[in-house]
């Protein structure tokens, strides 16, 4: 079953694909450019991922995964080919998806992550967060972010990971690299010893719980530089949920905290480009006298202005800021603007011309912008 997996990983490779899709009693798929696609006929029986599992784990894991209905980890296929899988079990049998996680680190620039989050890099103390949905791209932001940290400082960098997934030589950095269920029991017993490892940085895979939150912004108010990832949607919504995780009456006080320590969030979409790829669509908050003056006084209905009127001054802003950038740079078309943007009619006004933020954009422009991109999807159809 193992050589089975292997093709099909290869075949992924090959394609460009980011994910392999496993299902007891199902075709094989892959996710191309965001798209589930058939492996052709390829088919996955019950029995056969079974015996799959059995394969390529050890007899412990496959027991906790009997146990726990699910099990994360780490298959390494070559040295330069490395995924994150997920088993899981579900009415038919088991299933699993495999995502492909570069080797190569990719820098900042060649992400094209907007200039500004160079700054996060270049911080002593303080929270930084990368939010957005599964997917979309958020480990990949957080390694280049550490790997241009690794070029430029001399720094101690712990991260606590599950699994881990960028592997990070040491350069600059002395780095180690904490397998949550391998090298650790928890985030939060890991974070809870990381204080006392003299770490100047301490990345966590993922703020999961109350306690790991509580412990990383305690960690972030005692002098070390914070980096995690939560699966919100924008930076409104990564406040309000951290702050609702806590009991009414531990509120304002964490509240008071996240205003002090909070240097700023980073929240992601993967947004169709016109060459048929995707990009990455970025709302940037970056602490300022206002911004922690918002969280700190409970105005958080007030921040996307905040963000929206600091994009020249201090580099944040907004989604909708963002897609206009990518539209204007010819990256992505008006209907994926539409289709993303968070106040669409708002944003029909911008395109047109009308009001703040509006697309300045002469009329023959627009309509060579528009012909270009008709003849790629024409182009694409004939194909």
């Amino acid at each position: 079953m193992e050589k089975r997996l292997i093709n099909y990983l290869k075949t992924l490779k090959a394609n460009g694909g980011s994910d392999l899709h496993l299902k007891s009693s199902a075709k094989v798929r892959l996710r191309i450019n965001g798209v589930l696609r058939l492996l052709g006929d390829e088919y996955m029986a019950a029995k056969e991922m079974t015996a799959l599992a059995k394969e390529i784990l050890t007899e412990e894991r496959f027991a906790a995964l009997e146990k726990d209905k699910n099990l994360d980890f780490t298959y390494v296929l070559d040295k330069k080919s490395r995924f994150r899988v997920n088993f899981f079990h579900q009415m038919d049998g088991y299933s699993a998806v495999f995502r492909l996680i570069p080797v190569d680190i990719p820098t900042i620039d060649e992400l094209k992550l907007p200039e500004v989050i160079k700054d996060f890099t270049e911080y002593h103390r303080g929270l930084v967060l990368v939010t957005g949905v599964t997917g979309s791209g958020k480990s990949t932001t957080l390694a280049a972010i550490l790997d241009r940290i690794n070029n430029n400082e001399k720094k101690h960098i712990i991260t606590i990971e599950d699994p881990i997934e960028f592997v990070h030589k040491d350069k600059g950095c002395l780095i180690n690299q904490r397998s949550v269920g391998q090298d650790t029991n928890s985030f939060s017993d890991a974070l809870r010893g990381a204080l006392r490892e003299d770490p100047d940085i301490i990345l966590v895979g993922e703020m999961r719980d109350l306690e790991t939150i509580d412990i990383a912004v305690h960690a972030a108010n005692t002098g070390h530089l914070v980096f995690s990832t939560l699966h919100t949607l924008d930076a409104k919504e990564t406040i309000d949920r951290i702050i609702g995780m806590f009991p009414t009456a531990e509120q304002n006080r964490i509240r008071a905290s996240l205003a002090s320590v909070l240097e700023g969030i980073i929240s992601q979409r993967l947004v169709e480009t016109v060459d048929g790829g995707r990009t990455a669509a970025i709302e940037i908050l970056k602490k300022t006298a206002r911004i922690e003056q918002l969280i700190l006084e409970n105005r958080d209905y007030e921040i996307l202005d905040a963000l929206f009127e600091g994009k020249d001054i201090y580099g944040t802003q907004t989604f909708d800021q963002a897609l206009i950038d990518l539209y204007e740079q010819r990256r992505i078309s008006k209907e994926v603007v539409m289709r993303n943007a968070t106040n669409p009619s708002d944003m029909k006004l911008k395109m047109e011309g009308i009001g703040k933020g509006a697309i300045k954009v002469d009329e023959d422009e627009a309509k060579k912008k528009e012909e270009d991109i008709f003849d790629f999807k024409e182009e694409e159809q004939e194909e």
